[in-house]
């Protein structure tokens, strides 16, 4: 998880930046940062770091799109995924993959309670009796981009396990501070405190791009 000192420098760069910023990114990132710092209070807690991380990756990437908002989520901040690796020439999203948390992203990505078709099946959704055949394929297929380090594909198959887990904690369907489910709440948080300080910082070094009003803008009273 993100140390609070690291939190603040992020919000140090950010208050250097921000006059560079349009309106849209400085509400993203202002919003985003104030939840990691939220996230670093809570070192003894993985439960409460990750939901205040995930609240800071929701932050950055949501978008004001009218009713269609819940429609597509996954699709996305998959998308505003691919476009911070598009901006990363220094690989720093590539080395937090690969050098930090290789094997705990390993055991995320085979972990079948954090797989939407095997939860589908559990609540009776038709159409995911199959449910161990879809999470072999997955697992296969995050498997041959490990091993070819796709970064994109890895990304984006981590953090469709990392929404399933997001939606037990917020939805009520785990238990604060319970047995089952840790290590996938350690690592996840684990994670999102290494990557969200980068997607933070290149968001900010990429001022330019064109970053679409936030969900639920700041609204003036007459």
């Amino acid at each position: 998880m993100i140390n609070l000192n690291d939190a603040y420098a992020l919000k140090e760069k950010q208050r250097a930046l921000r006059e560079g910023f349009s309106n849209d990114l400085g509400l993203r990132v202002h919003r985003s940062i104030s939840w990691l710092i939220r996230s670093a209070a809570e070192q003894d807690d993985p439960d409460a770091a990750f939901v205040f991380l995930w609240i800071a990756f929701n932050s950055a990437y949501s978008q004001d799109i009218g009713i269609a908002y819940h429609v597509a989520e996954k699709g996305r901040f998959k998308s505003f995924l691919n476009t911070l690796l598009s901006f990363d020439s220094n690989d720093r999203i590539y080395d937090i993959v690969w050098t930090l948390f290789p094997k705990e992203i390993h055991l995320i990505l085979e972990n079948q309670y954090v797989f939407g078709a095997f939860w589908n099946h559990q609540n009776r959704v038709e159409g995911y009796s199959d449910w161990e055949e879809q999470l072999k394929n997955s697992v296969q297929r995050a498997k041959i981009a490990m091993a070819n380090k796709e970064t994109e594909r890895v990304l984006n198959e981590l953090f469709d396990r990392l929404y399933v887990l997001r939606n037990q904690i917020i939805h009520g369907g785990a238990t604060w501070a319970g047995e089952t489910n840790r290590a996938q709440v350690n690592d996840g948080a684990e994670i999102l405190g290494s990557l969200i300080p980068v997607f933070i910082d290149l968001m900010m070094e990429h001022p330019q791009h064109v970053w679409n009003s936030a969900i639920y803008p700041v609204i003036a009273l007459d």
